[in-house]
C-alpha cells in the first residue's frame, strides 16, 4: 500500500531547489576536512571526512549497472579514506543483484526498482530476525541516446518512443518522428533500436514510463526483462551505450552518466509542457522534488511520477536503491557497511556523484537514509 506522508512533497521541493543550486557549486566547492578522494573521472573529488568505523572489512555487492559509475566514485573515495576496507561491486543488473542478495552472497545489492513483496519474503532467510529494505542513494535519469548523422536536437514523446522500441516505427523519417522534429533532416534509414538483454531496473523504469504515457502503444507489463519486439540486444548500461556509439542510426536508453562518458546525444522529451524537456540533472531534480515515499518503517521505496507535465520536469527518472538487511547483517562486515552507506548518503557523497552525471537526492531523503543507516543490525 502506498502511503503519502504529510508535508513531504513541500519538503522535497525545497530540497530539490537546494540540490539544483548545488550542481553548479559542486565543481568549485569543497569541504574543509581531512580526507581527499579521487573521483571516477580522474579529477580530484571534494575533500570529504569519511568515518571508517571500528571494524574494517571487504564488502561484496552487485546489481544495477546504472549506478556503476556512482559506485566507482564512492568506493574509490571510501578506499582512500578507509585503507583497510574495500568495496567490490559486481554489477550484473538489478535482477542479478537482488538474486545474489537473497542468496546471501553480497552485503548489499543495487536495484533500480524496489523489492517486490515476494522478494522481501525471500530476504528474510538471510536477514535473520529482519528483512531487506530499500535505501534510495543514487538518483539519475534515463537518457534516450541516439546516433544519427545530422540530427543534433532530437525530440521524442512517450508513444513514439514506445513504438520505436517495439518495432512499430522502423524508419527515422517516419511521420510521427518528423512531426516532433519540424525542419530536422531525418534520414530515410532503418532505425537500429538497442535494448538491455539482462534483467534490469532500467528496463523496468523505462517500461513503467511507457505504460504511463504511451497511450496503449506499449502492450507489455512493466518488467525488468525486456519484452519489446525486434531490435538488437546488449548487456548492461555500458553495453548499450557502446553499441549506440558504434552503430549509425541507432537508439537506446542508458543512465545519463553513460551518455556523457560516451559523448552520446540525448533526446529531449515532449511531455505536454510548453516546450520539450532536456535530459539534464536539473530537470530530473524537478521530478524528484515531487517523489513520495511508499515504503513503511525503515523502507524508503519511492513513487515517481513518470507522467509529469510540469514545466522543466524530465519524466524518465530512476532511483537506485541499496538493498540491505534492517537486521541480521553479518557482524564482521556491519561496521564497514554502515560506514560506506553513510558516506554515500552524505552531502559529500551526493556531491561527488553529482559531478559524475547523477542527480543529488533531495536532502529530506538523504536525512531519512542517514537516520536509518545507524540502526542497521
Amino acid at each position: 500500500m502506498k502511503l503519502q506522508r504529510n508535508g513531504r512533497s513541500k519538503a522535497l521541493a525545497i530540497g530539490a531547489m537546494a540540490l539544483v543550486s548545488s550542481l553548479s557549486l559542486a565543481a568549485c566547492g569543497s569541504d574543509e576536512n581531512t580526507t581527499t578522494g579521487a573521483s571516477g573521472s580522474g579529477s580530484a573529488a571534494p575533500a570529504a571526512k569519511i568515518e571508517c568505523g571500528p571494524k574494517p572489512a571487504a564488502l561484496l555487492a552487485a546489481g544495477s549497472t546504472a549506478q556503476g559509475n556512482a559506485i566507482d566514485v564512492w568506493k574509490t573515495n571510501f578506499a582512500a579514506a578507509c585503507k583497510e576496507s574495500s568495496v567490490n561491486y559486481g554489477g550484473g543488473g538489478s535482477g542479478a543483484g537482488v538474486q545474489q542478495f537473497t542468496q546471501g552472497k553480497v552485503q548489499f545489492a543495487g536495484s533500480d526498482s524496489p523489492l517486490k513483496p515476494a522478494e522481501v519474503d525471500a530476504t528474510k532467510a538471510i536477514c535473520t530476525g529482519g528483512q531487506g529494505i530499500n535505501l534510495p542513494l543514487v538518483a539519475g535519469l534515463i537518457s534516450i541516446v541516439y546516433n544519427v548523422d545530422g540530427v543534433d536536437n532530437l525530440v521524442l514523446d512517450g508513444p513514439t518512443t514506445a513504438k520505436i522500441f517495439d518495432s512499430q516505427i522502423t524508419k527515422w523519417n517516419d511521420p510521427a518522428i518528423a512531426a516532433l522534429n519540424p525542419g530536422a533532416k531525418l534520414p530515410d534509414a532503418d532505425i537500429q533500436a538497442v535494448h538491455r538483454t539482462d534483467d534490469s531496473g532500467t528496463n523496468e523504469n523505462l517500461t513503467k514510463y511507457f505504460a504511463k504515457v504511451s497511450n496503449g502503444a506499449w502492450a507489455y507489463p512493466a518488467a525488468k526483462a525486456w519484452a519489446g519486439k525486434g531490435g538488437q540486444g546488449a548487456n548492461g548500461s555500458a553495453g548499450v551505450a557502446a553499441q549506440v556509439k558504434q552503430v549509425k542510426n541507432s537508439i537506446s536508453y542508458a543512465e545519463l552518466s553513460y551518455a556523457q562518458t560516451n559523448n552520446l546525444k540525448s533526446a529531449a522529451i515532449n511531455t505536454g509542457a510548453s516546450k520539450p524537456v532536456e535530459a539534464t540533472a536539473a530537470n530530473a531534480a524537478t521530478t524528484f522534488a515531487k517523489a513520495k515515499i511508499a515504503g513503511t518503517g525503515s523502507d524508503l521505496a519511492l513513487t515517481l511520477d513518470y507522467g509529469t507535465k510540469d514545466e522543466g520536469a524530465y519524466p524518465l527518472v530512476l532511483v537506485t536503491y541499496e538493498i540491505v538487511c534492517d537486521k541480521g547483517n553479518k557482524a564482521e562486515s556491519l561496521d564497514a557497511l554502515k560506514a560506506f552507506l553513510t558516506y554515500a548518503a552524505s552531502d559529500a557523497g551526493q556531491k561527488a556523484v553529482g559531478e559524475a552525471g547523477y542527480v543529488p537526492l533531495p536532502k529530506e531523503l538523504t536525512d531519512k537514509a542517514n537516520a536509518i543507516i545507524p540502526t542497521l543490525a
